[in-house]
């Protein structure tokens, strides 16, 4: 597609590479662009950014699997990852070893944003392994190492960890998954972590919702994702200790999602609670432990995954007639996904096959684990997949 074609606003396009095709930018060439311009103007330039205006759009696929924009601010932006980095206690001079992606808010604020508001020097993993991370810990001197609890348990039950100097770490903060008691005592137990935290967001929020504090039991840490940050509400739409889906309200919420008001107008309430789409249960002390996924959403290694835009990927190989994808249980992810498929007649498309195109076209998170052909898919009078048979098949 040629630059602006289909995106009349599309100004420019720069392509993150030595080459690119014609009407296109080079990376290169678009850093260059910057050389001619003078101080006077970077700073008229930087006098017009205000907290309001927008720093980033986030885009999540949500539920219904459709991406949608979450707009959030400068202001939000750092007021939110000022008070993370407050509640972990990350510090100048902290070593942080960020394996979470970019794309991803957990690296993105968690991660580049916090370390450039605290002076901490980012170490940036591309790709995950375990193999990596002990080395970039001990070589290194890593202090800080956020991420899934299935990364840290790999680490923990690595069998050369104890060959490995990781006597600098001494923050881990985790969440988005079930997070085992012994996983919290045995990083403070076997590895000295003084610092072990769960926390709980989403894009919509800035990324964060609640967050554990420092000397909170390692039972609250492991059962909880922790309470409110400051200047925020959340709820349950039920009684305490019952579950419910949880609402949250203030400075964290986003503005909308960016040119779709009838999908904000869907999750935003006139007074400002944003509809989270999960299920919780909050505690006496205001903890939050989430139960549940509203819709058909899965959790793989710590990242949402979410049928409905999976299908729509998958639903476009040229041998897929029909498809859904449910999440199951993985020993070492938590959760992966499984697809079963309707091929067209007369297709030899194998479960090999469509697994190696799905690694080319989309996210190795969202890329099903397992493929199960089907001669059709099973529906209910109104045309909708029952996931809830497939799930049955898939534990029988």
């Amino acid at each position: 597609m040629g630059e602006g074609e289909g995106l009349p606003a599309l100004d420019q396009v720069v392509v993150l590479a030595d080459d690119a095709p014609a009407d296109y930018r080079t990376w290169k060439d678009f850093l260059a662009s910057g050389e001619g311009v003078g101080a006077a103007e970077v700073r008229e330039r930087e006098s017009r950014v205000e907290g309001s205006c927008p720093s980033d759009i986030v885009f999540t696929s949500g539920t219904t699997g459709r991406p949608k924009g979450a707009v959030i601010t400068h202001a939000q932006t750092l007021r939110a990852y000022g008070i993370w980095s407050d509640l972990a206690g990350l510090r100048q001079g902290d070593r942080y070893l960020v394996v979470n992606p970019f794309f991803h808010t957990f690296g993105y604020k968690a991660g580049v944003i916090a370390c450039l508001m605290r002076g901490a020097t980012m170490i940036p993993q591309p790709v995950f392994n375990v193999d990596t991370v002990l080395a970039n810990v001990a070589s290194e001197g890593v202090s800080v190492l956020p991420g899934p609890p299935t990364l840290l348990q790999s680490l923990l039950d690595h069998p050369a960890r104890t060959s490995y100097d990781l006597s600098a770490l001494r923050l881990v903060v985790t969440g988005a998954a079930v997070v085992p008691l012994t996983l919290v005592e045995r990083l403070r137990d076997e590895l000295g972590v003084s610092t072990v935290l769960t926390a709980y967001g989403l894009s919509e929020a800035s990324g964060i919702v609640t967050m554990c504090r420092r000397g909170d039991a390692p039972s609250v840490i492991a059962s909880t994702s922790g309470r409110a940050i400051p200047g925020t509400e959340v709820r349950v739409e039920a009684p305490v200790g019952e579950p419910g889906e949880v609402l949250v309200r203030g400075f964290n919420v986003m503005r909308g999602y960016f040119e779709d008001a009838a999908a904000t107008a869907e999750v935003l309430s006139p007074d400002g609670w944003l509809r989270t789409g999960d299920v919780g249960v909050l505690d006496a002390g205001g903890n939050l432990r989430i139960t549940d996924r509203l819709k058909d959403m899965f959790i793989v290694g710590g990242f949402n995954a979410y049928p409905a835009e999976i299908e729509q990927l998958l639903g476009l190989h040229p041998e897929v007639t029909d498809v859904a994808v449910i999440g199951v249980p993985d020993a070492r992810l938590g959760e992966v996904g499984r697809a079963y498929v309707v091929r067209r007649a007369g297709a030899v498309l194998t479960a090999d096959d469509l697994i190696a195109w799905a690694r080319r076209e989309m996210a190795n998170y969202k890329v099903p684990r397992s493929v199960e052909f089907v001669r059709e898919l099973p529906r209910n009078a109104s045309g909708k997949v029952v996931k809830g048979e497939l799930r049955r098949t898939a534990a029988g």
